[in-house]
């Protein structure tokens, strides 16, 4: 129940987040590229991948971190883990579609896929990088709000923002635009405090 209930959110959360991008792609330039190529689900060109794959794992390592110090504070009990807490490798398959198919693609596709490509264009590339990372930052603060209080929240939303731009920075400017690199930045965290979750380790 546990699977199809993961799948069935992040069939949902797909749905919604990919919808104004959708749209935009179908008004604006579907008749001059492809859907998975304006959004950046496009191959790493072979001679950045190294570059791309080190910086990736430091910003891994930067959001795995963050999730760690967040769940040790605020407990599994209200957070998108909860679900897993003490549920031992039997929910392995769960976490692994909720850690790739989950948050982490629908955001990458909204805030990196769409929105700092659109924003970019318009304002160029520091600007628009900028722009996402505080809405994602600014997303994130407000979710714990009330669990954790304005300055903790407020420092959530600011480290948030940094790993933001550090996954904008990575796909554009190592990536020429591949969102696959901030994907699995997001996906590889998710996985990980999920399995820490499930096994009883936060």
């Amino acid at each position: 129940m546990l699977l199809i209930n993961k799948l069935l959110s992040a069939g949902f959360e797909l749905l919604i987040f990919s919808l104004v991008p959708a749209c935009w792609w179908l008004i604006t330039a579907r008749k001059q590229i492809s859907f998975a190529q304006w959004i950046g689900l496009k191959a790493i060109p072979k001679k950045n991948r190294t570059k791309v794959w080190g910086w990736a794992s430091v910003t891994s390592l930067g959001l795995l971190l963050l999730s760690i110090v967040l769940l040790k504070n605020v407990g599994t009990a209200h957070t998108a883990v909860s679900d897993f807490a003490n549920q031992g490798w039997r929910v392995l398959p769960a976490v692994l579609i909720y850690a790739v198919l989950g948050t982490s693609l629908p955001e990458e596709l909204l805030f990196r896929g769409f929105l700092l490509k659109r924003l970019a264009t318009r304002f160029g590339f520091a600007i628009g990088n900028l722009i996402q990372a505080l809405l994602f930052g600014l997303l994130h603060s407000v979710i714990f709000i009330n669990q954790l209080g304005l300055l903790s929240a407020l420092g959530i939303g600011w480290f948030t923002l940094l790993i933001a731009w550090l996954m904008g920075f990575i796909n554009e400017k190592s990536a020429t635009g591949s969102i696959y690199p901030s994907w699995l930045i997001h996906a590889l965290a998710n996985f990980l405090t999920g399995l820490s979750a499930a096994l009883g380790l936060l």
